[in-house]
């Protein structure tokens, strides 16, 4: 059996980080080009400017906000135009996604440099590409990972902290399904089995989550870049790239992709549909009930949703769960990863035993939470 294991080349986090840009950007080429988002462009590059033009010569250019074929295009002739020997994109996953497909494309280095931390993407050989409506289109997958990955969390403490948040969702998932992957003897991203490395790393992420998750929330509500708040980012970034790229995917991904079916969950995020889809993955498999409490327990505790009402579905019927599910099961996904037979029928039953469990549990929590120490009646 082989295994393979998927790094990027170096993974930079900390307060300030983005000032260091130009000095790692400089061991790939004497210029970089640097593909921003319109508030990194308007609201950071400013600031950072000086510290990275002291190390590299660089050139500037817009994102226009989509990641298309279009998009890419257009970025791969600046690049070419300005003598770039380096792409790095600065600001959230589409700029990112660009960024990195344009470098491929040219036979660059890349960098991300992501603003917020919703979401493993900026680790990992995939660009995800739209059509210019919006609308997903096809996914490319990268010959190798960015050569740079920095994350500067003076930047991302300031993002709306539901950002971060969704990002422990998107992570959760890392651990259960790479042990799914490992048990099942199913593949990793690379088509072959995770390495011994990999799953260890699931393993650190899921634990990370646990001990750091709701002290990183109570900072990032605070805008204050603390220890716990530097772990969860990492968690969401790091640990949950190298986790799912080589450790592997399952059924919270699968789940995830057949709930986006549902209009009604457009407006939740990543990171918030894959949460159901391992709340349900963990009634499917059959964990014991002392796994599934502790992350029922997790979700709450951070604010990530445990009902369907969490994700839009407000109001839905048999036939929607239907078509969530049989979108879940089709050919080629990786639900089929797991462990267990599973067929649409069962991802029906986990979904709305997973509605059910939730509504039950914060029904509970209202009904026994503890008065404040303040509370008075309005009439006295």
């Amino acid at each position: 059996m082989i295994t393979s294991t998927l790094f990027p080349g170096r993974y930079v986090q900390g307060y300030g980080a983005l000032r260091r840009l130009g000095g790692e950007l400089s061991r790939f080429g004497s210029h970089g080009f640097l593909l921003c988002d319109a508030y990194v462009l308007d609201k950071i590059i400013p600031e950072v400017r000086a510290d990275i033009e002291s190390e590299i010569s660089i050139s500037i250019e817009r994102f226009n906000g989509e990641s298309s074929d279009e998009e890419i295009d257009r970025v791969v002739t600046r690049v070419r135009k300005a003598g770039g020997k380096v792409v790095a994109g600065i600001g959230g996953g589409k700029t990112l996604d660009t960024a990195k497909a344009a470098a491929h494309s040219l036979g660059l280095s890349s960098a991300t440099v992501p603003t917020i931390a919703s979401t493993d993407a900026p680790c990992s050989a995939l660009t995800v590409i739209y059509h210019p409506d919006g609308t997903f289109k096809r996914y490319l997958v990268l010959p190798r990972n960015p050569d740079l990955v920095l994350v500067d969390t003076k930047v991302i403490v300031e993002a709306p902290v539901r950002f971060l948040v969704s990002g422990m969702g998107d992570a959760l998932a890392t651990f259960f399904e790479a042990e799914s992957c490992r048990t099942s003897y199913s593949p990793n991203m690379t088509g072959d089995t995770g390495s011994m490395t990999a799953y260890a790393l699931a393993r650190l992420c899921y634990d990370t989550l646990l001990e750091y998750g709701l002290m990183a929330r109570h900072a990032g509500e605070a805008h204050a870049v603390t220890p716990a708040f530097e772990h969860i980012v990492e968690a969401n970034t790091l640990l949950s790239g190298l986790g799912f790229e080589s450790g592997g995917l399952a059924a919270a991904h699968a789940i995830h992709n057949g709930l986006t079916v549902l209009h009604q969950t457009h407006h939740s995020y990543h990171g918030e549909k894959v949460t159901i889809g391992t709340l349900a993955s963990l009634l499917l498999t059959d964990k014991p009930e002392d796994v599934v409490d502790e992350a029922f327990t997790f979700c709450e505790s951070v604010g990530l949703p445990t009902t369907l009402e969490g994700i839009g579905l407000t109001v839905y019927s048999d036939e929607d769960l239907q078509r969530a599910a049989d979108a879940s099961c089709a050919d080629g996904e990786t639900i089929y990863h797991e462990p267990y037979p599973v067929t649409p029928r069962d991802v029906v039953a986990a979904l709305k035993a997973v509605d059910n469990i939730g509504k039950s549990r914060l029904k509970m929590h209202r009904e026994f939470a503890p008065m404040p120490a303040d509370y008075a009646p309005a009439s006295l």
